[in-house]
């Protein structure tokens, strides 16, 4: 059983990519829900490496929805998966499977809330203090304080030192910050598919780890107050700035989808064995 377990946990979080752009944006300072003008230029450079992606959000009535989001985000978002994560949509070649899956312990899942953790004070910094984005503060979907919860309790539980955040947390902390100063609908792509990602494939990976190392207990992390209603709220307001948006701030938007897959993606880095010292 626990060899499927592991079999499973690798399938869940081993998504491939070869791309990791450096993070560009352009400056567009756009209101919840108050049009603009203002136009933008982008520019785009990179440097490329071997990293992880993570799993983009799911939308099941996609084929019915005709808005930004389904159209465009979850298109861009879909597209980076594998074939195995999406035989309709997936574009993304499969890695090669290590001969032996990699078995993660109680540490490096502790980094991994760890990181994940300043990555989501990061979302919230910048949500409180952006007038444009007020419609998003106290939307339901905010994890910093189940993940105070969370991490305080497997540091006690198994005796473990609270890490340092390390570098994957920092570095997409510190681009997200860098973004949003640019472009808001770039930063957006990145919020919409870090918290939407964790309501989807994040909860197939804490159900895998929870089964393989905490007996089965459910993260604080992982718990919601009505998930459906917070989301359609929030997709709702995403729907209603996006439709203010020019179509190349629109452009700018979509286009941060790898990216945002490759700052989300560095946290489970720690679960596949490419972060740990162990």
């Amino acid at each position: 059983m626990k060899c499927l377990q592991i079999a499973v946990i690798s399938t869940v979080i081993a998504c491939s990519g070869a791309f990791v752009p450096t993070f560009s944006g352009v400056r567009s300072n756009k209101v919840c829900d108050v049009p603009s003008s203002t136009k933008s230029t982008s520019s785009r450079s990179s440097s490329v490496t071997r990293t992880a992606l993570f799993h983009a959000p799911t939308n099941t009535k996609a084929q019915q929805d005709t808005g930004f989001i389904a159209t465009e985000l979850r298109g861009a978002a879909m597209r980076l998966h594998t074939r195995e994560q999406a035989p309709r949509e997936g574009e993304v070649e499969a890695p090669a499977k290590p001969a032996e899956p990699y078995v993660p312990n109680h540490m490096d899942y502790l980094r991994f809330l760890v990181d994940s953790r300043h990555v989501y004070v990061a979302m919230e910094e910048i949500v409180e203090s952006t007038p444009d984005l007020a419609c998003y503060r106290n939307t339901g979907l905010e994890r910093v304080k189940g993940l105070d919860i969370d991490i305080a309790w497997m540091a006690s539980e198994y005796d473990l030192e609270i890490p340092e955040v390390g570098s994957a947390g920092l570095t997409y902390a510190k681009n997200l910050h860098q973004i949003v100063k640019n472009s808001i609908p770039a930063f957006m792509c990145h919020y919409y598919n870090y918290y939407f990602a964790h309501t989807a494939g994040g909860q197939m990976i804490g159900k895998q780890m929870s089964a393989l190392l905490l007996d089965k207990k459910t993260l604080e992390f992982y718990k919601w107050d009505n998930l459906k209603g917070i989301k359609d709220k929030v997709k709702g307001d995403i729907e209603t700035m996006a439709a203010t948006w020019s179509r190349e701030e629109k452009d700018e938007c979509v286009e941060q989808t790898r990216d945002a897959f490759i700052g989300g993606g560095g946290m489970n880095a720690y679960l596949s064995g490419r972060q740990s010292p162990h």
